[in-house]
């Protein structure tokens, strides 16, 4: 095994690990920090496969921007923290499901002859993917900067609660 390889397989091994964790933490704060984990260990994995701007985009788009976000509507909401992990109980079923899928998926890559061959690097850089961004898809980012504006308004209506107090800048009722 190459070292690119075993680095590969490492930030795999921890992006499995954070995701579990982020299933089984019942505190959500620690659920979200544990989900930046596995976006940042996936951002590693697309460097090691020699996609940078990928890469870059995973780290600073999901594990940047919406993890920050999700922090923020949990922190403003207040949600309740539980202690500890979930009943090991519950986890019977989605891990059976998750183990068989595993299964079926490495018995159909084994199978397939065409699956050792390796597939040719698609190279685009920032510049060829802004300008498909806004040349032909402009609409479709548009339309998405609208969406993530009125999930904003949507977490400021619902951080005043029923009683109707006023969020300060500070983030505190006044």
């Amino acid at each position: 095994m190459t070292p690119l390889g075993a680095l590969f397989y490492l930030f795999a091994a921890l992006g499995l690990g954070a995701a579990v964790l982020t299933a089984t933490r019942r505190n959500p704060v620690h659920a979200v920090c544990c989900a930046v984990a596995v976006f940042l260990s996936v951002g590693a994995m697309l460097a090691v496969l020699g996609a940078p701007l990928p890469s870059v985009l995973t780290v600073v788009v999901y594990a940047g921007a919406i993890m920050v976000l999700f922090l923020f509507v949990i922190m403003l909401l207040g949600l309740p923290a539980g202690d500890g992990t979930l009943p090991p109980g519950r986890f019977l079923v989605p891990a059976t499901l998750a183990a068989a899928t595993l299964v079926a998926l490495f018995a159909l890559i084994g199978a397939d002859p065409t699956a050792k061959t390796l597939l040719p690097a698609a190279m685009a850089g920032p510049a060829a993917v802004g300008t498909i961004l806004f040349d032909k898809y402009w609409l479709a980012v548009e339309a998405v900067s609208i969406l993530l504006f009125a999930a904003l308004a949507a977490v400021m209506l619902l951080g005043r609660g029923k009683t109707g107090r006023k969020i300060a800048a500070g983030g505190r009722a006044a």
